[in-house]
């Protein structure tokens, strides 16, 4: 070293009753196996200096270790944490027991050595890499440590780093913030950068780690930027960051060289606008990474330990000069980097454009803006002061100056006391350690924001203390919306989460199909068979009830044909009753007569019941009423039927009468047919009580929002039958009967106006069936079978009224003269005509038409006209 100056020592070296070590960047990293680099203004000169103004203004303090002076022993780390071991060796010299037996001096006098400075703890170091390599030997030797900017988390396990205390916050903190931030942002979906080392590393992993924990953000892809980054390596990176595009938002914890180089490839891509930057403080409010690139950086939400600035150092440092500054063996280096300039022969910039005065001023002369940590060296230089006053205080009560027990520092204790301390910080924030010796997070949170007039700058938009307090953000200029950094959009109402496999941020969407409803956010769940999805398929409710409506088109119809049924048959048997004793009512038969029309009344009545909105009345009135019409109407129809056929078939071997074929054993007859439904009525009724119930089944859509339930009777299709059944028996007995008597002339009784009713009653209720029975799958099945049933027994009943009774009513009221008396002929007479009527329609067959008409007129002549009247 013949050619350099004493003034480029290595250390710094205060003399004092104390001794504290300082470990600083003085220089940056050396290139191509060199250990240090070009110095570092700020980083380095700043904070060092902070820790020689600390230690002046304790020893000027009368109130802080009074009678005790401070010194210091200060070491350049040149940032690398393999050079700043071997100078702390430094540290822990006066602690290694030196063998001089082997030491000889020419005299023979034994050897004297140089007794090194006793450290009893160290300030430092800047890059947590440095820190925990110094910390691991410091430990071995009880030397405290208190850092005044490493942050990495790993330096908070107190088992491995028991000595080792800080007064900024462990990046933990840090990361807690920024996922609080991401959280606040309502991003889940996040890609993680680091610069490779120990400080972007951890705070990865403390993000990665406390993400999880929480369980709410997900880490799309974690990128590392090698200590060495080759050509291209950035663009790389970017376009790896593109391979998750929903995943825009990005935490940086790298440095700031790395920060400026990912910025100005993701500007050279084109990339500008898409990526949601999330900065740690290795970004912060720093100037450099963001120049000449603020559009790519604009929106970078940034996070800084709460800083201040403190004014008292200022006025130092801008006080400094060449002259009042000798003890900093690096200031001359400082004053040609900051001026510009070169110092006399041996300066160590050759050929600067000038050479130096002296005369120049920090501030005047050169840009100056004070370094960030300076508050956090103060306060690292002053709490260890404070824990030597107060062991000081317990170890020597009164002393004037250190006391013999103090002669040696036991670390131990002083680490307890450094710990314990409490104090209001350089810049008014109180200075306090937890268990593992971290200092409280309060951090800053930064926006980098273009404003209206285009000049960029960082802007305090909240801050962090142990809970994120945010004021208003700024995104891309001009959108107000909150940019998204989601896997997967949120699920609208009615649709459950389908999580894809290891990934809880990423989902699909299904919707919740059919009777289902969203249960929660991940299920959905059938609704009650009673209920359907409501409109947001957020629940269930009571699927409407409907019934038949009077107003609706298939109750109108069948009322309409009911009503006129109704009044044609109350005239027929108000007719019947007003000309009770014509012959044409006698010759009817008039007890059966009233019995079939009451039996015709009361299947048009039954329209009403089969409308009407069910309840237990209405139920037991179908019940009843159902088959009782038809009932009534067959059985007398039959009687009849069945009478007429005795008749006849007695006269072709008999004279005499057949048994029952007076007016009462033909009600009888008649009666004890309907009690058979009766009864079948009575015993349906024991066994099942009517009631009503609601058929959800009939009308369930495929289509939720058009099912129905139907109120219905408790009348299945099964019941219906056997109801229906007994009268259709009835009514296919007497078609058999109407067949058989088809022979009759058509002036005996009214055989062949029988016959033709039954064989169109037979038509309509064969056509009733498969229409009834066909549309059971329908979904206006409710509305087509009470229309079909209704008008089919309403249809039955006008056949019978205008087949049977309407003639007769016209003849009663439009042409009485023809409603005389005819003459009486013996039985005899009767039977004997109609007998060869019968032989005469079998010769029709065989002879031409004129014999046949012959032996018609002689027939006629000798038989004379009869009529047929059963009293």
């Amino acid at each position: 070293r013949k050619n350099q100056p004493l003034e480029y020592a290595h250390s710094i070296r205060l003399d004092g009753d104390v001794i504290l070590g300082g470990l600083f960047p003085v220089h940056a990293r050396g290139e191509r196996g060199a250990p240090c680099g070009e110095l570092k203004k700020e980083k380095g000169i700043h904070r060092l200096e902070a820790m020689l103004f600390a230690i002046d203004l304790i020893n000027k303090d009368p109130e802080l270790l009074p009678n005790v002076t401070l010194g210091a022993r200060i070491l350049d780390t040149c940032s690398r944490d393999t050079y700043a071991l071997e100078q702390s060796l430094t540290f822990v010299q006066a602690l290694i027991e030196r063998d001089g037996s082997d030491v000889r001096c020419a005299n023979g006098d034994p050897p004297i050595f140089a007794k090194p400075d006793k450290v009893v703890g160290v300030i430092g170091a800047s890059a947590s890499s440095v820190s925990i390599m110094v910390a691991n030997i410091l430990r071995l030797f009880k030397i405290p440590q208190v850092s005044y900017a490493s942050t990495a988390p790993e330096l908070s396990d107190n088992t491995r780093y028991d000595f080792f205390s800080r007064v900024v916050p462990p990046d933990s903190y840090q990361a807690q913030a920024m996922l609080d931030i991401v959280t606040a942002m309502g991003w889940n979906y996040v890609s993680t950068l680091a610069s490779e080392g120990n400080y972007g590393e951890s705070g990865v992993e403390a993000f990665v780690q406390i993400s999880r924990e929480s369980g709410g953000v997900c880490i799309a892809q974690s990128l590392k930027v090698p200590r060495e980054p080759r050509t291209g390596e950035f663009d790389k990176l970017v376009l790896r960051l593109m391979e998750t595009p929903s995943a825009r938002a990005v935490i940086l914890f790298a440095n700031e060289d790395d920060i400026r180089r990912i910025l100005d490839a993701a500007k050279r891509n084109n990339l500008t606008g898409h990526f949601l930057w999330v900065g740690s403080d290795s970004w912060g409010s720093k100037i450099s990474p963001v120049v000449q690139q603020e559009r790519v950086a604009e929106g970078a939400v940034t996070i800084l330990p709460k800083r201040a600035s403190v004014d008292a150092f200022d006025r130092y440092f801008k006080s400094r000069s060449l002259s009042n500054n000798r003890r900093n063996v690096w200031f001359a280096e400082f004053w040609e980097e900051n001026f510009a300039c070169k110092l006399g022969m041996h300066g160590k910039r050759p050929g600067s454009p000038k050479k130096c005065t002296g005369l120049e001023k920090v501030g005047r002369d050169s840009t100056y803006e004070q370094e960030g940590k300076v508050q956090f060296v103060m306060d690292a230089v002053y709490a260890v002061a404070h824990a030597l006053h107060h062991m000081h205080r317990e170890l020597c009560a009164g002393y004037p100056g250190l006391c013999p027990r103090m002669a040696n520092v036991d670390g131990k204790e002083l680490l307890a006391h450094i710990r314990a301390v409490g104090f209001n910080g350089s810049a008014g924030t109180p200075v306090t350690f937890n268990e593992n010796g971290d200092a409280p997070g309060r951090y800053d949170i930064f926006q980098y924001q273009i404003s209206n007039r285009s000049t960029a700058e960082y802007k305090v938009i909240g801050h962090w203390t142990n809970q994120l307090h945010l004021d208003t953000l700024q995104w891309i200029t001009g959108d107000p919306s909150l940019p998204a950094s989601v896997c997967s959009l949120p699920c609208r109402t009615g649709e459950r989460k389908k999580v894809v496999k290891g990934v809880p941020c990423c989902w699909h969407c299904e919707r919740c199909e059919g009777y289902h409803f969203q249960a929660s956010e991940f299920t959905c769940e059938l609704c009650p068979y009673e209920k359907r999805p409501d409109r947001n398929r957020t629940g269930c409710q009571a699927i409407p009830i409907i019934k038949l409506e009077w107003h609706s088109p298939w109750a109108l119809f069948p009322v309409f044909i009911s009503v006129l049924g109704i009044i044609a048959t109350t005239f027929a048997i108000a007719t019947f009753v007003r000309y009770n004793d014509t012959p044409i009512v006698r010759a009817s038969g008039r007890e059966m007569s009233y019995v079939l029309l009451t039996g015709i009344f009361l299947c048009y009545v039954i329209t009403f019941p089969m409308i009407a909105a069910p309840d237990v009345v209405v139920c037991s009135f179908r019940r009843i009423f159902l088959g009782l019409g038809m009932c009534f109407s067959y059985a007398a129809l039959l009687t009849k039927t069945n009478r007429i056929h005795r008749i006849f078939e007695q006269g072709k071997t008999a004279v005499t009468a057949p048994r029952f074929i007076s007016p009462a054993s033909q009600l009888a007859i008649t009666f004890s047919l309907i009690s058979v439904q009766l009864l079948g009525v009575f015993v349906w009724f024991v066994a099942d009580p009517p009631h009503t119930f609601v058929d959800y089944g009939e009308q369930r859509t495929q289509d939720p929002g058009n099912a129905r339930g139907v109120l219905k009777c408790d009348i299945s299709d099964l019941s219906l039958i056997c109801s229906l059944g007994y009268s259709i028996l009835l009514m296919v007995t007497c078609t058999v009967y109407a067949i058989k008597t088809r022979g009759v002339p058509e002036t005996f009784n009214e055989a062949k106006p029988i016959g033709f009713t039954m064989y169109t009653t037979c038509i309509i209720w064969l056509a009733f069936i498969p229409i009834f029975f066909g549309t059971a799958q329908s979904a206006e099945r409710m509305y087509i079978q009470t229309a079909t049933l209704t008008i089919s027994l309403s249809l039955s009943a006008s056949v019978s009224l205008g087949m049977l009774y309407m003639p007769k009513v016209y003849v009663i009221v439009l042409h009485p003269e023809q409603n005389v008396p005819k003459r009486k002929r013996s039985f005899k007479a009767i039977v004997t005509a109609a007998t060869m009527t019968s032989k005469l329609s079998h010769l029709a067959a065989e002879r031409p038409n004129g014999e046949v008409k012959t032996e018609l007129c002689e027939g006629v002549e000798a038989s004379g006209e009869w009529a047929f009247s059963w009293q």
